[in-house]
C-alpha cells in the first residue's frame, strides 16, 4: 500500500483527504474501515486514479499491463508519485508523460542525510533482505543453527551474501540470528566495517578494484575484466556455502554476472541462491525472474517483489516514506515544490507532457538516430 491508515492525519495536516480504491488494502492487513475510520473516504478505480495526487507502490511503467490500461484515467495537471523504474522503460515513461501528469519517481531518491526518511528503496530492501534469507532457510535440506543432540553435534549451515547494501545487511543479520555462519562479499571497501558490525566475515578479494563506487555510495561497473575475476573467485567460494542471497545492482544498469553456470555446478546438491537482483537481470547467470530453477542440484529463487510478501510492515514503511515526501512538495495545502531542491530535482522524471529529468533526457537523445 501506498498508503496506511495512520498516513491520513499526516496528509490531512499537509491539507490533502485521502482517498482509496476500495478494498486496496485488504490484503496488507488494512481493510477500508479501518481507513474510513481515519477520515479518508473510499472510491472505485477510476475515482482513486482521477485524484489531484495519485500515490501508488509501482506507477507505469513499473507496474506492466495494467499500468497501461490505467493510462486512459490520468489527465493534465495531475501529480503522479511512486516506483517507476525510469531507466530501463524510458519509452513507457513517455507514455506517461504524454497524459500530462507530472512524475515523481521514488526510485531515484537521492541518498542523502535529509532524504533517509524518504528512501523506499531502502525500506523495502530491509523487508526483502529479511525475507530471502527466510526463503532460502525453508528451501535448504539443512538447518540454519548448530544443534548439538543426543543423537550427534551438527554444524552451522554457511550463508554468503552478495552485495552489503540496505538489503545484503538486512539478510547478514537475518541470518545470524537464525545461527548459521555468514560470510559476506562486497566490492565496496566501506563495506567491511558494517559486515563485520554484524558478526559476519567479509570474504577478502584478492584484487585491486580502485575506486568502486559512486559519489553516492553505490557500486558502480569495473568494467568486463574485473567481473570475469569476480565471477572466478565466486565459483571458489559457493563451493562451499549451502545458501547465497544476492543483491549486488549497479544503479541505472544490469546487473552484474557474479555467479555463471559453471560456479552454479560447483556448489554442493541441495544448496539454495535466492537472487534478490532478478528485476535488473540476476547476479546467477541462470536466474529467471519470479521463477523457480533447479539445476546441477542447487535451487535458484528470482522474486522480483519480495517485500510484497510482508506486505504490513512494507506498507507502514513506504506510506511514511510518501508522506515525507509530499511534505516537500505541498506548502499551505497547494503543490508548490522548490525545483531547486535536490530532492524534488532528482525525483522529478515528467512534466508538461515530456520526460524533464535530465538523465533520461540524455538517455533518449543519445537513442536517437
Amino acid at each position: 500500500m501506498a498508503a496506511t491508515p495512520q498516513a491520513v492525519a499526516r496528509l490531512d495536516a499537509l491539507g490533502l483527504r485521502l482517498v482509496l480504491e476500495a478494498d486496496a488494502g485488504v490484503r496488507a492487513g488494512f481493510p477500508d474501515a479501518e481507513f474510513e475510520h481515519h477520515g479518508a473516504g473510499i472510491v472505485d478505480r477510476a475515482g482513486a486514479l482521477g485524484a489531484d495526487i495519485v500515490l501508488q507502490v509501482r506507477t507505469y511503467p513499473a507496474n506492466g499491463a495494467p499500468g497501461r490500461a490505467d493510462l486512459a484515467f490520468h489527465r493534465p495537471g495531475q501529480v503522479v508519485i511512486g516506483l517507476a523504474d525510469p531507466y530501463r522503460r524510458i519509452a513507457e515513461v513517455s507514455e506517461l508523460a504524454a497524459c500530462g501528469v507530472t512524475v515523481f519517481a521514488m526510485d531515484l531518491v537521492p541518498r542523502i542525510a535529509r532524504a533517509q526518511s524518504m528512501d523506499v528503496l531502502s525500506s523495502q530492501a530491509t523487508a526483502a533482505g529479511y525475507k530471502a534469507v527466510i526463503l532460502a532457510a525453508d528451501r535448504l535440506p539443512t538447518l540454519m543453527p548448530m544443534l548439538t543432540t543426543a543423537a550427534g553435534t551438527f554444524p552451522p549451515a554457511r550463508v554468503l551474501v552478495i552485495g552489503a547494501g540496505v538489503v545484503g545487511l538486512q539478510a547478514i543479520a537475518t541470518a545470524r540470528r537464525l545461527g548459521a555462519m555468514v560470510e559476506a562479499y562486497d566490492v565496496r571497501p566501506a563495506a567491511q566495517e558494517d559486515v563485520e558490525s554484524l558478526g559476519a566475515r567479509l570474504v577478502p578479494l584478492p584484487l585491486a578494484p580502485g575506486d568502486a563506487e559512486d559519489a553516492s555510495g553505490y557500486a558502480k561497473a569495473l568494467g568486463e575484466a574485473f567481473e570475469r575475476r569476480q565471477q572466478e573467485h565466486l565459483a571458489g567460494v559457493v563451493s562451499d556455502v549451502d545458501a547465497v542471497v544476492c543483491s549486488a545492482v549497479i544503479p541505472g544498469g544490469p546487473a552484474p554476472i557474479l555467479l555463471t553456470e559453471d560456479a552454479i555446478a560447483g556448489m554442493r546438491p541441495g544448496s539454495v541462491v535466492v537472487d534478490l537482483a532478478a528485476p535488473n537481470g540476476g547476479n546467477c547467470s541462470l536466474t529467471q525472474p519470479d521463477a523457480t530453477v533447479v539445476a546441477h542440484g542447487v535451487t535458484i529463487l528470482g522474486p522480483t517483489n519480495l517485500a510484497a510478501s510482508v506486505p504490513q510492515q512494507a506498507s507502514l514503511m513506504f506510506s511514511r516514506n510518501l508522506t515525507e515526501f509530499l511534505a516537500v512538495l505541498i506548502h499551505n495545502g497547494a503543490f508548490s515544490p522548490d525545483r531547486a531542491d535536490p530532492v524534488v530535482a532528482s525525483t522529478l522524471v515528467a512534466e508538461g507532457g515530456a520526460i524533464v529529468h535530465p538523465q533520461l533526457v540524455a538517455r533518449l537523445e543519445g537513442a536517437t538516430p
